[in-house]
């Protein structure tokens, strides 16, 4: 429905007044001494990986409220993740998490993203959940549970998911759990961490030579007054306990209201143990709004420690970046669309601040006109340059657009049945 033909026909009609605005602004640019055409090569290079959860509809822990034409299973998932890829140019690679996702035939399921398109970003494991049949129970924990079995049994799922990754292509294996307590005293903190680590060693000897771990911390739910790996520092002692191939994921809705996270950006940057993002946005705390719907800002303050780390070639690993959303009342489709575009342009932002400009002004302690440096870049519309950037790439200028001119959802729904709804509809990581 959506392809190579119609998206050429649906970018004709636009093609001329993008020449017109990215004309325009790279004029203005060039007084600031700014290459409009490096910076659209910059935001032509940027992916990000999209979540197979995130295509269905999302919930609360109330209700789900299914929109049509849902995907069925994950070859539907597949199906909606090449369409957004096909509008953005930007979301070629796709992360499972299983057992969500966990089909009969991998090497089918390979070979189905391979004709789309598609290759495997990290998987991600789930011991936060019981799946039928499962024969001990995660109630109380699983890597650091007070039970020996229980902890065997998740250090075998997160082994699983690592063969089953590597036939798909993957390279890495993102692990975040619920461990933790919900009341003082239930649990030996410090035991419980030591028995995570003792877990994590196990998953990490499992890992080939050419993959990573990534340590997702959160600082509540479903344990709401300990969280085992509640925050940055817990997840940099484990990463640094286990080893080279141990980093640390940051996920922009896991931190106490108003934290500087791109301060710990800069620190797992420093010392080389930045792993990469799950990106959304958050009003109150782990909301899983679409990214740059909140608190645009804070997303381009990131992205400008992520160009600065750059530009300084600090030394750290190549990057895992992933949306991760829970779409309760959009569509999936176009809410992962909308948050691809925002983190184009808050890479595009980022990517026009006068570097050597602030650095003169830090260095001269000149607060004002150092914030205000950054501000310019922020507040530049950076439109032209991320349609002009999707048009390299053979995407749409205008995805949205294209995405509800395609039809794709009508026919999703002509061909996928309607979806059931229901109560505790389950968050998203």
């Amino acid at each position: 429905m959506i392809t190579e033909d119609f998206v050429a026909e649906n970018n004709a009609a636009r093609a001329a007044n993008l020449e017109d605005d990215y004309a325009s602004l790279g004029r203005q640019l060039r007084r600031r001494g700014i290459d409009i055409d490096q910076v659209a090569k910059g935001v032509a290079g940027f992916r990000v990986a999209l979540p197979s959860w995130a295509v269905g509809t999302g919930g609360t822990r109330f209700a789900r409220y299914p929109g049509p034409g849902e995907p069925r299973d994950v070859f539907d998932k597949l199906d909606d993740c090449a369409a957004i890829h096909r509008l953005t140019g930007a979301t070629d690679e796709v992360s499972l998490h299983f057992p969500w996702d966990q089909p009969k035939d991998l090497p089918a399921l390979k070979a189905r993203a391979e004709a789309l398109g598609l290759r495997f970003a990290p998987v991600n494991s789930n011991t936060f959940q019981d799946q039928p049949g499962q024969k001990l129970s995660y109630k109380y924990g699983s890597l650091t549970h007070t039970d020996a079995a229980v902890r065997a049994q998740a250090v075998a799922h997160n082994i699983d998911c690592i063969r089953m990754g590597k036939i798909l292509g993957s390279r890495a294996l993102t692990v975040w759990i619920g461990d933790g307590a919900n009341f003082p005293g239930q649990q030996h903190t410090a035991r419980a961490f030591e028995r995570y680590l003792e877990s994590a060693a196990q998953i990490y000897a499992a890992l080939p030579d050419d993959w990573s771990m990534l340590i997702e911390h959160k600082m509540y739910e479903p344990a709401f007054y300990a969280t085992v790996i509640q925050d940055w520092g817990s997840s940099l002692m484990a990463a640094q306990a286990l080893g080279p191939k141990a980093l640390c994921l940051v996920d922009l809705g896991h931190h106490a209201p108003n934290v500087n996270i791109e301060m710990i950006v800069a620190r797992l940057i420093h010392v080389g143990r930045l792993g990469g993002f799950h990106f959304n946005d958050s009003r109150y705390g782990d909301d899983d709004l679409d990214t740059g719907s909140i608190n645009p800002y804070r997303l381009f303050l990131v992205f400008n420690e992520l160009i600065d780390a750059e530009s300084r070639r600090a030394s750290n690993p190549t990057l895992a970046h992933m949306l991760d959303q829970s779409h309760n009342i959009t569509d999936p489709v176009e809410s992962l669309i909308s948050s691809t575009i925002e983190l184009q342009r808050a890479q595009a932002q980022a990517l026009l601040v006068d570097r050597k400009v602030l650095a003169e002004l830090q260095a001269d302690n000149d607060a004002l006109m150092a914030s205000q440096t950054l501000k310019t870049a922020f507040t530049t519309d950076v439109s032209p340059i991320l349609a002009k950037a999707r048009l390299m790439n053979g995407a749409a200028i205008d995805p949205l657009g294209a995405h509800r001119a395609s039809g794709y959802r009508q026919a999703c729904a002509a061909a996928r049945p309607a979806a059931r709804g229901g109560g505790g509809g389950g968050g998203i990581v």
